[in-house]
Order: C-alpha cells, then sequence, then structure tokens
C-alpha cells in the first residue's frame, strides 16, 4: 500500500466514510465520517511519498513510532493524537490498515468498539454466540457483523474472541486464532469442554452459565 488510491479505497470500505477536499489543495484529501463529519485519514504527497495522517490513542503513539522509521509524529496536527506515515514500502499493509481502522475507531461510533467491548464482558468459562454479542453490542441484527469485526481482532490478548461461537455452539475456522485446533485450546485452558469442534450450550452458554451461578 504505497498510492494515495489504495489508501483511499481503503478508507472507503468503513462505513459511513466520504472523502472530502476542504483545503482548495488538490494534494491534500480527507477521509471523514458522515456521524459527525470528523476526520479519520489525511492524505498527501511529501518528500515523494504519499504520507496519511492517523488519529492514535495517545498511549499507542509512540509504540508505532518505534516500531517503524516510517510513522514520525504528525506533519501539520497534534503529536499527541496523531501519527503521519510515510507509505515509502517499509511498513506492512497489514499494520498500516490496523492504524487506520483504529484512527476510524477513535472518531467514530462504529458498531466495531461496541462489538469488542461486548466480547469483552464473556467471562472466562464460558461463550456467547454470534448473536448474543451482537445483541449486547446493542443490534441482535448485526450477528455477521460481529464476525467481520472479530477476524479483525486488534487485541487478541484483551478482546477474548476465541469465547465466540456460532449459533450451535461450532468453534470457528482454524484461520481465526493461529491455527487448527488453537480456539478449543484456548477454552479448554478456561475449563469450556470441547468435543469434536463443538461447545455445549446448555452447560457453557453465557445465559446458561449466569443463571445458573
Amino acid at each position: 500500500m504505497t498510492t494515495r488510491d489504495e489508501v483511499l479505497k481503503y478508507a472507503m470500505t468503513f462505513p459511513g466514510a466520504y472523502i472530502d477536499a476542504p483545503f482548495h489543495d488538490d494534494n491534500w484529501q480527507l477521509a471523514r465520517y458522515k456521524g459527525n463529519t470528523k476526520t479519520f485519514l489525511l492524505a498527501y504527497e511529501r518528500g515523494g511519498y504519499i504520507n496519511i495522517n492517523v488519529k492514535v490513542d495517545p498511549e499507542k503513539a509512540f509504540f508505532w513510532r518505534d516500531i517503524y522509521e516510517a510513522v514520525i509524529p504528525a506533519y501539520h496536527q497534534n503529536k499527541k493524537h496523531w501519527n503521519t506515515i510515510i507509505l515509502d514500502g517499509s511498513v506492512p499493509v497489514k499494520d498500516i490498515k490496523l492504524m487506520i481502522a483504529e484512527s476510524y475507531d477513535l472518531i467514530s461510533d462504529s458498531p466495531a468498539k461496541r462489538i469488542y467491548e461486548a466480547v469483552k464482558k464473556i467471562p472466562a468459562g464460558c461463550v456467547a454466540t454470534y448473536g448474543q454479542v451482537a445483541e449486547m453490542a446493542g443490534d441482535r441484527k448485526m450477528a455477521r457483523a460481529v464476525g467481520n469485526a472479530l477476524h479483525k481482532n486488534p487485541e487478541p490478548g484483551t478482546i477474548p474472541c476465541h469465547r465466540v461461537v456460532n449459533s450451535k455452539g461450532e468453534l470457528s475456522g482454524a484461520f481465526a486464532f493461529g491455527g487448527a485446533g488453537e480456539q478449543a485450546r484456548l477454552l479448554a485452558a478456561e475449563g469450556v469442554e470441547v468435543k469434536k469442534g463443538k461447545v455445549d450450550l446448555e452447560r457453557f452458554g453465557i445465559k446458561s452459565v449466569i443463571i445458573n451461578k
């Protein structure tokens, strides 16, 4: 991901995103969120490369700067809350996308943010279905969005997506948790029994566990 078109195309995959050019300067383009018109990405050419500015949690600002030389304090913006990513090819695409997604989440009331907070409420020793997580996140109709959000989990160590199963209690595909059997291993470590790729929702489902306590 090194071109302006690639960056803006990805930015437009987020719900409610739109492109703006308010500065009367063709070099600057912004990606905003319709819900509040806030900016989550600025794209411009500088020093021979396309640069993008993304909003960042102050606690993570130095994390990204320490990992990549091409991530620096934001050009022309608050350096505590914004980073600049120089698209010189040195930063992996997955991390560029993650930083853009984090920026979007910080300025929007995104479903993903609510989904992650809901998943954090699933206690160790039980599981919840996609539908239950959607309901906990405020919209029982977005079960499919739950799956999409969890496959992009930005903090696997904090957001326990291994505790989410389908409506039959079946585990997710091997790719979702780092390899075949990984979800089952994580659940077993928390005392959840997995048989033939399934969890007994009557025993370990979140509602059953809470009721039986």
